[in-house]
């Protein structure tokens, strides 16, 4: 047993952070997304919502403060309306969360580019969270700093 890892953390999820490096992506899979096909390595959060889990992750995960999208989501489809609800709870948690400063707002990607950066994902975790368009890539960061201190 360890002491202050999020109970919403499975072993197996712990472990993926814990060996992933900077530039490795991680996908957060909503209840539709086929994360058993987008990953080789497939982590399931049954019972969990993704707000949570995020939550719970970027404890332990820094951003990638070298690239323009260190937090990615699916642009919907033409037939969804509007903005996904979902992304406001992400926007909030991340930007509580992101301690290194490379967040600065989701970048929606295509659908099948999402795919495809979603099969070269370290992992894919996935969750219980009903909501459309809850589905997300994020890119790890270093750990460290960068001044004299």
């Amino acid at each position: 047993m360890l002491r202050n890892i999020p109970e919403v953390i499975p072993p197996e999820l712990m472990l993926a952070l814990m060996e992933m490096g900077h530039g490795d992506e991680i996908v957060i899979g909503d209840i539709n997304f086929p994360s058993k096909t987008m990953s080789n390595r497939c982590v399931f959060a049954k019972g969990i919502n993704a707000p949570e889990l995020i939550d719970a992750i970027l404890q332990f995960f820094p951003l990638d403060v070298f690239v323009d999208d260190p937090v990615v989501v699916m642009q919907p489809g033409e037939l969804y309306k509007g903005v996904p609800p979902i992304w406001e709870k992400y926007d909030e948690v991340i930007k509580k969360n992101d301690f290194c400063g490379a967040y600065k707002e989701l970048v929606k990607i295509d659908r099948f580019d999402f795919y495809d950066r979603a099969k070269n994902s370290f992992v894919t975790v996935q969750t219980s969270e009903p909501a459309l368009y809850a589905c997300m890539i994020m890119k790890k960061g270093v750990i460290g700093s960068f001044g004299d201190d």
